[in-house]
């Protein structure tokens, strides 16, 4: 009777066992649909072709130690390499960040970015990103968001982290890691 027990609770084990392998594993990060990918922005304020220009500012923008006011119109490249590429098209070039940054708080270096991340080679080429929010330069970590995009990323949804990665000599070079999750895909 004892044996045939054992052998009826070996059985129930190597059921419960077989039950459990066929259960779905917890989603991971890798598994939600969110893409997740680096790419460094370079803002080109100086030099032959600098990438990034004052397009406009208020009158009070040249009094304000935050620069309030001032509006810059940008084509920065967007590279898979954080090595300083001046305006020159780089081998690492992947895209451009298009739009607008605006000085818009008067307490600290805080920007409201409006932009698009274009891109023209690599995995995501004839794809785009578009950006929004705030990015006060002076964080070491700050967080957009991300509100739509086209290709592979159409109707995305989103956030990016840009940290800032060298700041000398005219360029900026900017982490962003990005973090997507394209509804549809083409």
């Amino acid at each position: 009777m004892a044996a045939k027990a054992s052998l009826l609770l070996l059985l129930l084990l190597l059921l419960l066992c077989a039950a459990a392998a066929m259960l779905p594993a917890p989603a991971s990060a890798a598994d939600d649909g969110v893409t997740k990918f680096k790419v460094y922005f370079h803002d080109v304020l100086a030099g032959k072709s600098p990438t990034a220009i004052r397009i406009a500012e208020a009158a009070a923008t040249k009094g304000s130690s935050t620069f309030f006011g001032a509006m810059v119109a940008i084509d920065d490249p967007l590279t898979t390499t954080p090595a300083a590429t001046g305006s020159a098209k780089s081998k690492d070039e992947v895209g451009r960040a298009q739009g607008t940054y605006t000085f818009a708080d008067q307490a600290t270096f805080g920007l409201l970015m409006n932009m698009n991340f274009v891109f023209t080679a690599g995995d995501y080429k004839g794809s785009s990103l578009t950006i929004y929010g705030r990015n006060e330069v002076l964080s070491a970590v700050r967080e957009m968001s991300i509100v739509g995009g086209t290709g592979k990323f159409r109707m995305a949804r989103g956030y990016v982290q840009a940290s800032t990665v060298d700041n000398g000599a005219g360029e900026t070079v900017v982490e962003y890691t990005v973090y997507v999750n394209p509804a549809a895909t083409t």
